[in-house]
């Protein structure tokens, strides 16, 4: 039996907490948060102990692996201790706030030589492997991204230095689709919209054009100003085929819909299990990998705060 723990008790949590318990393989064996009510809310309901902080978690020990799902503000330190007790560890996105402390999670991951994960579940979608044959011999020249949605009902959201801005929290998700299908980006100029909510928040709309290594050209806008997800995913445009994206289907020269099996966060979950098992596993992003998408999402991020563009390189 994989004994996990799991560090925050919020939403995206309890998600990986119910897909967790369904697995006859492993136990739930604590949730830590520093908010003392979530974590009792959501260890009760799986029959667990809950803990104050990720700290005592790892100090009562017994622990196979850990998911640390946490707000962005909030990376950096129980990644490093959940490490020091040389556990794996699963990490939702964003990364962190910066790029020094995700680099330096990278590095000691690399030196343990540990498995690990990011929850990157997109990659786990069966349409996305429907994209990839047939676009299996024809590159993509143009990419549009899009994720155009209301504001999470979270406090620390709509401050940038908790949340990191919609493009790190949000459009990452789209980022790394993107350079799955299309490739590595290396140059981005991204633009806000003029912001008048007051000092310290995220930008509520960004468009931005990016410019692939390989030649393509890339287009992404985001806002948070509706009342409802309106429209989240990404085109792509190679030879004689258009692709359009989301979470759920696949539209392929606007008239084909193949509907996605539903089966992403469930996939991403059991691979990470099984590689912590040590088996066969397919671990689509490991923390490497994810920082490649942090750092693009930092690079549009820094793009927009300087009014400037930006080489990925840089």
């Amino acid at each position: 039996m994989t004994r996990v723990g799991i560090v925050g008790a919020g939403n995206v949590a309890a998600r990986h907490a119910d897909v967790l318990s369904g697995f006859p393989d492993v136990t739930i064996a604590g949730i830590a948060d520093t908010d003392p009510h979530r974590a009792e809310a959501l260890a009760s309901k799986h029959g667990t102990p809950a803990y104050g902080g990720h700290a005592d978690l790892l100090s009562a020990g017994g622990l196979d692996a850990v998911y640390v799902c946490v707000p962005p503000f909030a990376h950096g330190n129980p990644e490093h201790d959940v490490l020091s007790c040389n556990l794996p560890i699963f990490v939702e996105k964003p990364l962190s706030l910066d790029l020094q402390t995700a680099e330096k999670i990278a590095s000691e991951i690399e030196r343990r030589s540990l498995p690990s994960a990011v929850g990157h579940h997109w990659r786990y979608l069966d349409i996305v492997e429907h994209a990839r044959d047939l676009l299996a011999d024809r590159p993509v020249r143009l990419a549009l991204g899009h994720w155009l949605d209301k504001v999470p009902p979270v406090p620390w959201w709509l401050n940038r230095h908790m949340s990191g801005g919609q493009i790190v929290e949000q459009a990452v998700h789209v980022l790394d689709l993107a350079r799955l299908l299309v490739g590595e980006v290396e140059m981005v100029h991204a633009v806000p919209a003029g912001n008048d909510t007051g000092d310290g928040e995220v930008d509520r709309a960004t468009s931005a054009v990016m410019r692939f290594t390989d030649g393509a050209a890339g287009l992404l806008a985001t806002s948070c100003l509706l009342t409802r997800k309106h429209r989240v995913g990404l085109e792509v445009c190679a030879d004689g085929i258009a692709l359009e994206l989301s979470e759920t289907r696949l539209l392929v020269d606007g008239d084909r819909v193949i509907e996605d099996d539903g089966q992403a966060k469930t996939r991403v979950d059991r691979e990470f299990i099984n590689a912590v098992r040590g088996g066969p596993a397919d671990v689509r992003v490991p923390y490497s990998e994810a920082l490649r998408t942090h750092r693009l999402a930092l690079a549009l991020a820094r793009s927009a705060a300087e009014r400037r563009p930006v080489m990925l390189h840089e």
